[in-house]
């Protein structure tokens, strides 16, 4: 994912959904003689504040709390880690969010939040900064460490918010909360994991390629090829203004190499950067005629779409974290081009390896995707995987099988990498809404009769429910 990356963060931080429905519940009224709510989160031990932000109807909270580095062994060592909580009331559900990546600082509610008219936990995931042990013993960062710290967050404020968890997020957020089901099934009360890849066995990627071979239409496609084709065609002067851009920007090429290792990744990166976050419609903004186009136009619908800045040591730094953890277990897409004649292809789609300092050592470990899809379809409980159809991260979903117990999988026709339940269509929507307020304990008792009747508890906010469009590119979910 890279470019593509590069919005996905914000994309899935939180898939607002666009339905209206029936009046939320007020905010929880600190009686008299109760304690405040600041108090009992900094009750718990190892929970600190570092501010609150005013929001009308809730009460929202940016925190510390202190993790082990080894969850394994907690004794040598810790580190801070960031969570916000979104206070609504003690006595609603509670949702449990995490994007994979930082946490935002400023309050925001993910779909299912809206839908149970509860409160919302987001965690920060270990070593995304300021959330990384000083110093870093990398070793540590595997998907078992991160579900230890959510389920250690989950037992600390489990006695302050009682109620029913549901535990969701978006591509990596979506993965993230699928492995933490699987190592602590008995946490949460229901899964909502949107947009989350699968990628099973790393080395074999060909639904990827069948993926590209028919998504939208057949002329969308050829303008995005022919586009893609010709930014390599044009390599020598697009690479000189890219030098001329560097230069201006204080850019620097270390950790992949060299600016022509970045500038090949960055067009390669167009077609599937398009398609993550973009739209049939958006085509036209793409231009008709590759060949005759100039060399601004080329470089203008490449920047666009995938960013000529993410491939420098400064766009990758943020997201070392996510690259070493797909080259050390989540695995990385290859995809072949061919539209592209081989001469004008170097270096191909790179691994996760080129995208992190070779001061960090890497050995990826096949197993742990095997294992996580393996449970998946003989264990997956009250779990709900929602794609999107012309989602390139789609093409190798998670599967519920025989084993599976009230688990689905929907796709938003459509929809892109911000597919979420209110996209599903309108059958789908209401039983996958349904499910979640039964999950949560909060159904209201005509839904229960009649799951159709099935819709979000609180009404849309355009602030609350809006989704940050921060850019991140397409080879990271």
């Amino acid at each position: 994912m890279r470019k593509a990356l590069r919005w996905l963060l914000a994309l899935t931080v939180l898939i607002g959904t666009l339905s209206t429905a029936g009046a939320a519940t007020a905010a929880e009224p600190e009686a008299t003689g109760t304690t405040d709510i600041k108090e009992r989160l900094l009750s718990v031990p190892g929970m600190s504040l570092v501010e609150e932000k005013p929001y009308t109807g809730y009460r929202f909270f940016v925190l510390n709390y202190t993790q082990p580095v080894d969850h394994r062994r907690p004794s040598e060592g810790t580190f801070q880690q960031r969570i916000t909580v979104l206070h609504k009331d003690t006595a609603r559900p509670t949702v449990f969010y995490t994007s994979g990546y930082s946490v935002s600082t400023t309050p925001r509610r993910s779909e299912p939040a809206q839908i149970v008219d509860g409160n919302q936990v987001s965690m920060e995931y270990r070593f995304f900064t300021p959330s990384r042990p000083d110093p870093a013993d990398w070793t540590k960062l595997d998907i078992w460490q991160a579900a230890s710290d959510q389920h250690r967050i989950f037992a600390a404020l489990k006695g302050i918010y009682p109620e029913n968890w549901i535990s969701t997020g978006g591509s990596k957020g979506g993965m993230t909360a699928t492995y933490y089901e699987r190592f602590y099934p008995r946490d949460m009360d229901g899964v909502v994991a949107y947009v989350a890849p699968n990628d099973v066995v790393n080395k074999e990627d060909s639904a990827y390629d069948r993926f590209f071979a028919t998504v939208g239409t057949e002329e969308c496609r050829d303008r995005l090829n022919a586009v893609q084709r010709e930014a390599l065609v044009r390599r020598e002067p697009l690479e000189r203004k890219y030098e001329a851009h560097a230069a201006e920007n204080g850019y620097t090429f270390d950790t992949i190499g060299s600016l022509d290792r970045a500038y090949e990744a960055v067009v390669l990166d167009y077609v599937w950067g398009f398609w993550q976050y973009s739209t049939v419609e958006d085509c036209e903004q793409i231009p008709a005629d590759a060949k005759n186009a100039t060399d601004d136009e080329i470089w203008t619908s490449v920047d666009t779409v995938s960013g000529f800045s993410f491939y420098t040591d400064q766009g990758l730094s943020p997201y070392t974290p996510y690259y070493y953890q797909a080259g050390t277990q989540l695995g990385a897409p290859t995809i072949h081009f061919p539209h592209i004649e081989k001469k004008y292809v170097r270096y191909g789609y790179q691994p996760p390896r080129n995208f992190v300092p070779r001061s960090i050592g890497m050995k990826f470990e096949p197993r742990a995707m095997r294992d996580v899809d393996s449970w998946v379809r003989d264990n997956a409980r009250h779990m709900l995987f929602v794609y999107g159809e012309n989602d390139p991260w789609g093409a190798e979903p998670f599967r519920p099988g025989r084993g599976a117990r009230d688990a689905y999988v929907f796709t938003a026709p459509g929809m892109n990498h911000g597919a979420n339940v209110a996209g599903l269509i309108e059958q789908e929507k209401a039983f996958a809404t349904a499910r979640i307020l039964d999950w949560a304990d909060v159904a209201p008792s005509a839904v229960q009769e009649n799951p159709a009747a099935a819709k979000p508890l609180a009404k849309f906010d355009a602030k609350l429910d809006k989704r940050d469009v921060e850019r991140q590119r397409t080879l990271r979910p």
